[in-house]
């Protein structure tokens, strides 16, 4: 029986359901956000180490991706796996770190096995949990409320709204900790370099062109066409760039210049004077123009440059082409 045929609005009604049980777990933890909350902002601001987040089974999992989102938006944070930490990973932490635990019971055996060892290490501990009275919230010195109701689960057992809510905590937290610290979208490049923020805020033209030693510069006062065609096929680059003195352009030619010119020339193409047929005073690049504003100046023109000599000031340093920039953003 094909049930998404027979009965796709039950389905949807189904999934509908879940998320708004999800939802409202969220919702439910609104009247449980109090001075505790503040006291655990208040640490965590305040640490001088990092922040150690744990947990075991679908909470460890939970864990590992608050830790990522701390460690994203400007706070310091890493993944303990209580197991392995019973095992010599306590190492990883120190006297100034402070602990977030996550356990819906707060009674499981790796969490509570290395409370103790915590203690005598003397760092401070953040419960995020659904019991209060559990070994967990007794032993920690901030206890953050993370119970629901029932589960999403039909049989009220997989993990399902009480993982969401500790999620929502901890992002609740990372993003405060983020505003209190005027962490601002370049500080998020910095740590994205590889996103789409990323390469927006921080690529400047100087780290995607061509430098000027793998470009086809020619001598103005002595070059042909000859050697024009020469430097268009052996670089590749679509352009050649002329100098008196190999550092300061006096003009390039592209091979849309030569196409358009050996139209207008045919016969005597190769006799052309270069000084006569070449662009002198092209667009210009500065090395140092963000790479997404380079972008927006070659493509927003009735005819897109598709490669731009760049300068350092007044010196040559290369050529950026279009086909780099598209692939880049």
């Amino acid at each position: 029986m094909n049930i998404y045929a027979s009965e796709p609005e039950a389905v949807l009604n189904q999934l509908k359901e879940i998320l708004r049980e999800e939802a409202d777990a969220i919702y439910d933890i609104l009247g449980h956000v109090d001075k505790s909350y503040l006291h655990a902002v208040e640490m965590l601001h305040q640490c001088r180490g990092k922040v150690v987040v744990t947990g075991i089974g679908k909470s460890g999992l939970i864990a590992r991706k608050i830790a990522a989102t701390m460690s994203s938006t400007g706070t310091l944070a890493v993944f303990l796996h209580p197991a392995e930490g019973m095992h010599g990973d306590l190492g990883m932490v120190a006297p100034e770190d402070i602990i977030i635990a996550i356990g819906k019971s707060g009674e499981s055996d790796e969490l509570t096995g290395i409370l103790p060892a915590l203690k005598k290490i003397g760092t401070k501990i953040i419960a995020i949990t659904g019991n209060l009275k559990s070994t967990l919230a007794v032993n920690a010195d901030v206890v953050l409320y993370g119970g629901v109701e029932r589960e999403a689960c039909p049989h009220n057992l997989a993990p399902t709204s009480s993982t969401t809510v500790a999620l929502a905590i901890g992002d609740a937290l990372a993003i405060t900790l983020m505003k209190l610290k005027n962490f601002q979208p370049e500080d998020f490049a910095v740590y994205h370099p590889g996103g789409r923020l990323g390469k927006r805020l921080l690529l400047r033209v100087r780290d995607i062109m061509v430098r000027r030693e793998k470009c086809p510069i020619l001598d103005l006062a002595t070059a042909t066409m000859q050697e024009v065609i020469i430097g268009l096929s052996r670089y590749g680059l679509g352009i050649v760039l002329f100098s008196k003195d190999g550092h300061r352009l006096e003009g390039i030619m592209t091979d849309g210049d030569v196409r358009r010119t050996l139209q207008k020339y045919p016969s005597d193409f190769f006799q052309l004077d270069v000084t006569k047929v070449i662009t002198k005073d092209p667009i210009t690049i500065q090395q140092d123009l963000m790479a997404v504003d380079a972008l927006a100046m070659m493509e927003k023109r009735d005819r897109p440059l598709n490669v731009a000599p760049v300068l350092d000031g007044e010196q040559l340093a290369g050529i950026v082409r279009l086909h780099e920039l598209l692939q880049v953003f």
